[in-house]
C-alpha cells in the first residue's frame, strides 16, 4: 500500500494530490491519500482530509511506501517507520508555501539517503516504479535526526 500525506499545512497541495490520483490506476499498489486542505477530490483512490494521530500512524505502519510533502513534522513521523519515503517538497514558485524551506530540507535528507526527493512532479510515477532499487539498509534509524532537522530548519546543516 502507498500512503500519501500532505500533513496539516493550512494550504492544499494540489500538485501532489492530482498527480497521485492521475497515476494511481497505473500502479500495482493500493493508494490511500490524506489530502488535508486540498480542494481537489481524488477520483481513483481512497482519500480523507484528516484523521486522528493514531490512525495516521497506523497508515504509516501498514504502508510499503510513503509519499509525502517535506514538512518537518510529517518527515519525523514517517522516518520513524523506516520505510521508503518519496518526498515532493512544496515550492514557493507554485505558491504552495512562502519560502523554499521544504526544498532545502528534502534535499538535505536526500543527500543523507534518508528519503528520495523529487522536485519535478513528472518524475513521481517513474520514481515509484523504481522504488525497489532503493537501498533499504540506508533507512536505519538516525539518532541525531531531530537535531539534524532542527539545524536544517535554522540553516545550520552541514
Amino acid at each position: 500500500m502507498i500512503f500519501v500525506t500532505v500533513g496539516t499545512h493550512n494550504q492544499g497541495f494540489e500538485r501532489l494530490i492530482k498527480k497521485m490520483d492521475e497515476i494511481a490506476p497505473n500502479l500495482d499498489d493500493e493508494v490511500i491519500m490524506q489530502i488535508g486542505y486540498t480542494d481537489y477530490n481524488p477520483k481513483n483512490v481512497e482519500w480523507f482530509k484528516f484523521l486522528e494521530y493514531n490512525d495516521i500512524n497506523n497508515l504509516y505502519d501498514k504502508a510499503d511506501l510513503i509519499v509525502s510533502h517535506a514538512g518537518a513534522g510529517t518527515l519525523l513521523d514517517s522516518l520513524n517507520y523506516q520505510k521508503p519515503i518519496i518526498v515532493v517538497p512544496r515550492l514557493k514558485k507554485f505558491g504552495e508555501i512562502i519560502d523554499d524551506q521544504q526544498l532545502e530540507l528534502a534535499e538535505a535528507l536526500g543527500k543523507r539517503n534518508r528519503v528520495i526527493s523529487i522536485n519535478d512532479i513528472a518524475d513521481l510515477e517513474r520514481c515509484i516504479n523504481q522504488i525497489n532499487n532503493f537501498d533499504l539498509k540506508s533507512l536505519k534509524r538516525d539518532r541525531n535526526l531531530k537535531s539534524f532537522l532542527s539545524d536544517s530548519l535554522r540553516g545550520n546543516s552541514k
